[in-house]
């Protein structure tokens, strides 16, 4: 194995509402441009950056170098003189410092649960969240907060006091293979998602990271690879999901990502960490890496990372004895270690950690209590695609029903990658890997979440079976023989590599067509870490988007199927129609890095020397990502972001904007159907030379009949374009074109607007 598949994949082998409030405020008066500062680039409170000064200042220069770099347990014996004995199998361990009143600092992945991918902790489960973007497609901060205020809270009875959690990279790619763990394709809708992630993690007095610092926009060659785009397009795009996030949520640390962006390495960039981050965000908790992202020591430092993780994953321990000897150099200034001390501190007490360290022992976890939680975040995202002919929900009278594929009779996908989770129940499936970047440290895992025993116990008077879909005929055999039905497709997708093709694996385009011609009730459950192709979808009258559902993905499956709950969800992220759609249709590296395994294998015993060569990826979408991109080159995708189907239907009407205290839309939101259900409202802004922007958006749940009038807040850097000159957000004179629709696509209500202009800081 050549270094850079022993560097990407190492660690993880061995371990690891209405009216919502804007989240910057500003207001044109008088056609005077007003600004003001959001809410993050104010100072640290004055206790806590009192009390951090206060303990620096009696720690010694051991201590304080103590703090700056964290072991990898798995590895951890290797580097002399690290406490073993004091550590459990997990992320990472930083020693603390007792007489201070500095805890230990014990790290975990990650965003979806308390992860233990390969079982380091034998027997040790957690609950396992649905996939970040079932979160996402909820449009729902509340459930996001919960999910997080969840998995915080098993993080800290299993005793870690910092979850690796708050993934928020924007979803630029549908073959991305880790797109399934963060929040979509959209800065503000991700980033109010994760801020309230991060915020729920946090209220149980732990850190959560928020992650990856940034532009970790593909797995391929990740650790090479180098990301380019314009300053005032990362501003609009990536790092303003990062900004509305860090707004909201107030991470304790920041992780900076594997790749190069604009040329220099994410964990040693100036511009990202110093500039942007410190400077212009005014952002004063701690700055780690990700794991085996460290490349130097000096310009790390100097660059702006506070902390090096998982260090014996580097090429060298750059943060131990190589930083103390810059430091006696005086090639790294004293002031800059206190610096990055600090900032940890005040990461530490801003979140609770020193005022409320967590016990040594594991503590009573109430498993059944979580598991509502996130049956109810499954159940909120999963998004009705198609309903020809009111086919969902399924009659209940019914007398057979047969489902078909994904392991539907003992449980339901997860995705792969150090935000795998040992679920509660344990692991009914999983199937080891026999090549990949993933292969070592990763397997396709399924949750003992039964869609059979789940649909049996809502149809208690019907014949339910089951067909594993390996032979098309005698599956369709199987569907001609009964009232209804339910193939699941699957698409396994995982951290480490990208998807080689949107296309359903194994032939499951075909076991469909074969299937919907033999039933006519035919309903397709679609279980995939983002997009697929869907060349079959005129044949079925139903589909649903259930993404990777959870640890109690069956039961959510199985009420949406049968009407116990009404589907809500909304598409955080395009389904493209065809994969020339998206801006690259395959995966930049991907040929590279093929070439490169396939001559490894063909001579094991050859010197290492074929490694893939570092390469640019150079992002022509710029800000415009996503459904940005289609309205841009006026491409029709399969479905468009922010699209999804209800048992019901809704009506707006009365739209009213308001230009005096910032933008805002009001509107009347009807139910109009004959059951309840969730709607969500959403705000788009267009000018002449800007496709529409998600401004603001509201999920509202409403009784048969009932009318809402609901108040949609613009958020003012979605207005805006970043003017580097000032530099600052620019809001230019002119004409808008406001409208309030269900998805990005939708004609919905519009309305024109002329503002005034304005100024606002970074």
């Amino acid at each position: 194995m050549n270094f850079l598949s022993l560097s990407l994949i190492s660690r993880l082998a061995l371990a690891t509402a209405i009216g919502m409030t804007p989240v910057a405020v500003f207001a044109q008066t008088d056609g005077r441009a007003v600004s003001s500062e959001p809410a993050s680039a104010t100072p640290v409170p004055t206790e806590a950056a009192a009390r951090a000064d206060a303990l620096l200042a009696r720690m010694t220069r051991d201590e304080k170098l103590q703090l700056i770099h964290g072991y990898f347990p798995p590895m951890a014996a290797q580097t002399p003189g690290a406490p073993v004995a004091d550590m459990i199998p997990s992320a990472g361990h930083i020693p603390g410092i007792p007489r201070l009143g500095i805890p230990t600092l014990r790290e975990s992945d990650a965003s979806l649960g308390v992860a233990n991918q390969v079982e380091q902790r034998k027997g040790d489960v957690a609950t396992a969240l649905p996939s970040s973007l079932a979160t996402a497609a909820t449009f729902d901060p509340e459930i996001a907060y919960a999910g997080g205020a969840m998995i915080g809270s098993e993080a800290r009875a299993k005793t870690f006091n910092i979850l690796l959690a708050g993934g928020v990279n924007l979803t630029r790619d549908p073959w991305n293979g880790r797109n399934f763990e963060y929040l979509g394709e959209d800065p503000l809708l991700a980033g109010v998602m994760a801020g309230d992630h991060i915020r729920g993690v946090q209220s149980n007095k732990i850190v959560s990271t928020i992650k990856h610092f940034a532009f970790n926009s593909q797995e391929t060659g990740r650790m090479i690879m180098d990301a380019r785009l314009d300053e005032a397009s990362l501003r609009e795009s990536d790092l303003l999901a990062f900004q509305i996030a860090i707004e909201r949520g107030n991470p304790g640390s920041v992780m900076c990502a594997y790749n190069k962006v604009n040329g220099d390495w994410a964990c040693e960039n100036d511009f990202l960490l110093n500039q942007v981050l410190k400077r212009d965000w005014k952002y004063d908790g701690w700055v780690m890496s990700d794991w085996g992202a460290v490349h130097s020591t000096e310009k790390a430092a100097l660059a702006g990372l506070d902390q090096a993780s998982g260090q014996e994953l580097d090429r060298a321990l750059y943060f131990d004895a190589p930083f103390r000897e810059a430091l006696d150099a005086g090639r790294i200034p004293e002031a800059r270690l206190d610096d990055m001390v600090r900032r940890l501190l005040v990461g530490l007490i801003e979140t609770g950690v020193l005022d409320a360290p967590v016990v040594t022992t594991p503590q009573p976890i109430d498993y059944a209590r979580n598991a509502e939680i996130a049956q109810r975040a499954a159940e909120a995202g999963i998004v009705l695609l198609k309903n020809e002919g009111g086919v969902l929900p399924l009659a209940r009278t019914a007398k057979r029903i047969v489902l078909i594929g994904g392991h539907a009779d003992v449980g339901v996908l997860s995705g792969g990658g150090s935000s795998q989770v040992r679920s509660v129940g344990g692991a009914p499936v999983e199937i080891p890997l026999t090549s990949g970047a993933a292969a070592s440290f990763a397997r396709m895992t399924w949750h003992a979440s039964s869609p059979l025993n789940a649909i049996r116990a809502v149809t208690p008077d019907a014949t339910v079976t089951y067909v594993d879909g390996r032979d098309p005929a005698a599956a369709a055999a199987a569907a001609r023989a009964a009232d209804i039905a339910v193939v699941f497709a699957t698409q396994w997708t995982t951290e480490a590599q990208d998807v080689e093709s949107l296309s359903l694996p194994d032939d499951q385009d075909g076991l469909i067509e074969a299937v919907a011609a033999a039933n006519a009730r035919t309903v397709v459950v679609l279980e995939t870490g983002g997009p697929v192709l869907m060349p079959w979808l005129e044949k079925p009258p139903a589909v649903i988007q259930a993404w990777y559902p959870g640890q109690r993905g069956g039961e959510a499956i199985a009420r949406i199927l049968f009407g116990e709950v009404n589907p809500s969800g909304r598409l955080p992220i395009t389904f493209p129609a065809s994969a020339d759609q998206a801006p690259r249709p395959t995966v930049p590296g991907l040929a590279e890095m093929k070439a490169v395994d396939a001559a490894s294998a063909s001579n094991p015993g050859a010197p290492q020397g074929a490694v893939l060569q570092p390469f640019a990826v150079d992002y022509v979408e710029g800000s415009d990502v996503g459904y940005r991109w289609y309205e841009r080159e006026g491409r029709k995708p399969l479905f468009p972001f922010g699209y999804g189907l209800s048992y019901t239907s809704f009506a707006y009407s009365n739209l009213a904007v308001s230009n005096t205290q910032g933008l805002s839309v009001a509107v009347d939101v009807t139910n109009s159907g004959d059951r309840a259900g969730a709607e969500v409202a959403q705000l788009y802004v267009a000018s002449a030379d800007q496709p529409r922007r998600l401004a603001a958006f509201a999920r509202m749940t409403l009784s048969p009949g009932e009318t809402r009038r609901i108040v949609l807040k613009a958020e003012p850097r979605i207005l805006a374009e970043y003017d580097t000159a000032l530099p600052g957000w620019r809001i230019a004179p002119g004409d808008y074109r406001i409208t309030v629709a269900r998805d990005a696509a939708e004609a919905g209500l519009s309305a024109n607007v002329t503002l005034s202009g304005s100024i606002i800081k970074p």
